[in-house]
């Protein structure tokens, strides 16, 4: 499952890309381009994958991803009856820094932009409070053509940029993008693995193998590239897998714990609470108050 620099369709008639996807999953190889994202998951959760950052995604969010920085959506299935459907949705516009010149960032009245489309090298999670007036805005980007198309990019960007101070940014100031394809096809075979086998037992003489290096040098590959150790990145998984298990599927807390790769009771409440900021209990509470 090789990874290389993915090149974002485009024709004569269009400066920038705007993307609808309603798909069984996500393109979910760790992939990066030139154009900057702006994407709104308009259904399915899962894990993303931004720079060094490992998080979860849901129905409502909102990211805006910088020129060349790594990520992937890897959305999870819907267990119906025997089968499993997938679904996932989202709204993607990609456009280049310079689409509208390079002399208008130089602008006074840019300046909000420009610092918006910097901070976009490590990544944006867009503020809960803009979400939905945002949400409208870029769903109605698809339906438009031309001169009214531009103008409506600008605006959502205007709207990111006055929002900018209150969105938090992804990945660490420390993270640089791979240099070589061969980064990203390493990386891309230890998620798969993890994604595929995160409630076995995982050895780190396993998947220092499938990245075909040495247990001490894949330790300090892997923390360069995304920021955690592999037993944090492991760890991270399992939680982000348990969160689904415990509001969609009808299993108690014991039999989350193990489905979702924890030895024990215990060991699974303090890596819950460490990482999620809350118990498995409280979690539940929380999601199902929000449903109301």
């Amino acid at each position: 499952m090789k990874s290389k620099l993915f090149r974002i369709p485009k024709t004569g008639t269009e400066s920038f890309v705007v993307q609808v996807d309603r798909v069984e999953k996500f393109y979910d190889s760790r992939h990066y381009h030139p154009e900057l994202q702006i994407t709104l998951i308009l259904e399915g959760t899962g894990t993303r994958f931004i720079g060094d950052s490992v998080d979860r995604f849901r129905a409502g969010d909102i990211f805006l991803i910088g020129p060349n920085l790594p990520h992937v959506f890897r959305n999870e299935s819907r267990h119906n009856g025997d089968s499993a459907n997938y679904s996932a949705a989202s709204v993607s516009i990609y456009f280049k820094r310079e689409v509208f010149g390079n002399e208008f960032y130089t602008l006074p009245e840019t300046r909000r932009l420009t610092d918006l489309i910097n901070r976009s090298y490590r990544g944006i999670s867009v503020s809960p409070d803009i979400r939905g007036i945002l949400a409208v805005e870029i769903e109605s980007i698809v339906s438009l053509n031309g001169f009214e198309k531009v103008l409506k990019l600008l605006q959502i960007l205007h709207l990111l940029s006055e929002a900018m101070d209150n969105s938090d940014s992804i990945s660490s100031m420390s993270f640089t993008s791979p240099e070589k394809d061969s980064d990203n096809h390493r990386i891309n075979d230890v998620f798969e693995h993890v994604m595929k086998y995160y409630n076995q037992d995982i050895k780190l003489d396993m998947v220092a193998g499938i990245a075909s290096m040495s247990p001490t040098a894949f330790c300090r590959y892997f923390k360069s590239r995304t920021g955690n150790t592999f037993s944090e990145f492991l760890m991270k998984i399992r939680v982000g897998q348990a969160c689904r298990l415990l509001i969609d599927e009808d299993m108690s807390i014991a039999q989350v714990c193990y489905e979702s790769g924890f030895n024990n009771l215990s060991n699974f409440n303090r890596h819950f609470k460490l990482i999620a900021g809350c118990t498995p209990t409280e979690y539940i509470r929380i999601h199902n108050r929000a449903a109301v």
